[in-house]
């Protein structure tokens, strides 16, 4: 070591030197906690694209919650398939007797269901002398009261039955004054009820187009038909207030 003038003592240029390369030496060891540049870079671009990325969400996270309706599948559910409306169609025949088959089958099914509407009272379904609302209501009116022209058919066949010249005279003589009864019993039945016809359908339509009269024959016609054999059926019971 070297002593100045002033009484300081220098440091040799050996130990400097030794000191510089030690420094030099300490400096170019990387130490184990220190970053590369190159990890720094990363995780800058990836915390610039995390950051993108979540304000991306929120924006798309917004827009939705203002502005969407999340589907059936993004909550979870499965959409319900819309089952086949009708029947599948047949394949067309392969001969003209199929053909024909086929045609006969759907002849008496379209009978089978004009029979079943013409029963059930179905409009579509009823021959014209039968639609309106005015013969619905005459046969109504004949529905729900006892007519003696219902029991007009039956009786006709005791008198059949009785007048033959196989039956005693006293038999004959008793089958002929039922028939004069039934018969006397018919037009006053029908009488009253063509006066029952006229007084209701001009109460409950009285802007219709058609008179009251042409409704009788009508009525009488069904009265004189067993019930159970009315087309189409009865709507309503015997006592029936219509």
């Amino acid at each position: 070591m070297a002593v100045d003038e002033a009484g300081w003592t220098l440091p040799s240029m050996r130990t400097a030197w030794v000191g510089h390369t030690k420094s030099a030496t300490l400096l170019a060891v990387q130490s184990p906690f220190r970053r590369k540049s190159t990890d720094l870079v990363d995780d800058a671009t990836a915390s610039v694209t995390t950051s993108h990325a979540d304000s991306g969400a929120s924006k798309v996270a917004g827009a939705r919650a203002r502005a969407y309706t999340p589907s059936k599948r993004d909550l979870g559910a499965a959409t319900p398939k819309r089952k086949q409306i009708g029947r599948a169609a047949e394949p067309p025949p392969t001969n003209r007797r199929e053909a024909l088959k086929r045609m006969r089958q759907q002849q008496r099914d379209a009978r089978a269901e004009q029979r079943a509407g013409m029963l059930a009272g179905d409009e579509r379904h009823l021959p014209p002398r039968d639609k309106g609302p005015e013969r619905a209501l005459v046969r109504d009116i004949v529905d729900s009261r006892r007519n003696i022209a219902t029991f007009f058919l039956p009786g006709a066949l005791v008198v059949i039955f009785g007048s033959s010249r196989a039956m005693p005279a006293a038999v004959q003589l008793g089958a002929n004054l039922f028939w004069i009864l039934l018969a006397i019993g018919v037009v006053v039945d029908s009488f009253l009820l063509t006066r029952r016809i006229k007084r209701t359908i001009t109460q409950k339509f009285p802007k219709s187009t058609q008179a009251p009269r042409s409704y009788y024959f009508y009525a009488i016609m069904r009265s004189l038909s067993i019930r159970r054999l009315r087309m189409p059926k009865p709507r309503v019971k015997v006592g029936t207030k219509v």
